[in-house]
């Protein structure tokens, strides 16, 4: 048996007892060890899923170590530490697996939300979702790092910025405080960007050569002033909050959405036509992009600042995290 912290309705949380079982097909089972605690939860905490009745357990940034592998695993083995992001594993034959588009297969599990996830002393998961997590990383690190590190690791990557171009981050929270580190250590000079002044200091500290009060100035304009952004990493959960800051790339700059918000964004087609500037979106990253996020994180120092919670307070955590007041992911340990 193992402890295993489901959710069902609205932030019904329930710490039951579940039976082992022998991995299925594919699958290898993982004695998980840490939890992050990640804004994505909310699908299945919200009840934002197909059936909600329907008990799950969230969680999509595990990290353990494999306890047993499934018939036609051939390239993971007991005994190996890895991690689990929120793509749970590519099929491998649908369209998009077949030309290479792993985080867009159509028949991927979404670790916690649409089979188990890591709110548990046991998850199982598919061999092609597994993420390698280097020594150099404890259990509680890598956690934040496979999903809110690769979602601004990978964004970054995608924007094309050249090596010493101005990057904006936007947001000094649990994505933008990761976000500020990956770009300074990738070279970019930094600007952070976030309301009032109370996370100035910070910024500076995890990198960043300037910082932007939204509430005391357009931060589009901002932006102008020190020469137009090669690109923006808009992180805050707040579409009006990413309008503004269109206005502040430079020329082919492109602003890539990675905060999740449910109010739209209103966009100028001049800033788009004038400029010929961009707007994206960027979905986390494959298995195999996670590893290398890991790896860089290893190597650069990008360290997550987190907060460390037993299972059985799951739900004090989630709720934690999405008053806004962690600093800056909460990460449950199974061992605690």
């Amino acid at each position: 048996m193992y402890r295993a912290c489901e959710v069902t309705d609205v932030r019904r949380f329930r710490l039951v007892e579940r039976e082992v079982r022998y991995p299925g097909f594919g699958e290898v089972r993982i004695r998980v060890r840490t939890c992050g605690v990640c804004h994505s939860d909310a699908l299945a905490v919200e009840g934002l899923r197909k059936d909600p009745s329907e008990p799950i357990v969230p969680g999509h940034e595990f990290v353990g170590v494999i306890n047993a592998v499934g018939d036609g695993v051939t390239t993971w083995s007991v005994g190996q530490r890895v991690g689990v992001g929120f793509l749970g594993g590519h099929c491998g034959v649908c369209p998009w697996c077949r030309r290479g588009d792993f985080v867009n297969c159509t028949d991927q599990p979404q670790t916690g939300t649409t089979t188990d996830g890591g709110y548990a002393e046991v998850a199982y998961a598919r061999a092609s979702g597994l993420v390698a997590v280097p020594e150099e990383l404890s259990d509680a690190e890598a956690s934040p790092l496979l999903c809110a590190g690769l979602t601004v690791y990978n964004a970054l990557l995608k924007t094309g910025a050249r090596h010493g171009s101005l990057v904006a981050v936007q947001g000094i929270g649990g994505l933008g405080h990761l976000g500020v580190q990956y770009a300074q250590r990738l070279g970019y000079r930094v600007a952070a960007i976030a309301r009032g002044t109370d996370k100035a200091a910070l910024a500076a500290e995890l990198g960043a050569e300037h910082y932007i009060d939204s509430t005391a100035e357009d931060p589009g304009s901002a932006l102008q002033r020190l020469g137009g952004a090669a690109a923006v990493i808009a992180t805050a959960s707040v579409g009006s909050s990413m309008s503004p800051l269109m206005s502040g790339l430079a020329p082919r700059g492109e602003m890539i959405a990675v905060g999740a918000t449910p109010d739209p964004l209103s966009v100028s087609t001049r800033d788009l036509i004038f400029g010929e500037r961009t707007l994206g979106g960027s979905l986390t990253g494959s298995s195999i992009e996670n590893e290398d996020s890991l790896d860089f994180a290893a190597r650069t120092g990008v360290h997550p600042m987190i907060e460390t919670r037993p299972l059985a307070e799951a739900s004090d955590g989630y709720e934690r995290m999405m008053s806004g007041k962690a600093r800056f992911r909460v990460v449950l340990d199974m061992s605690a």
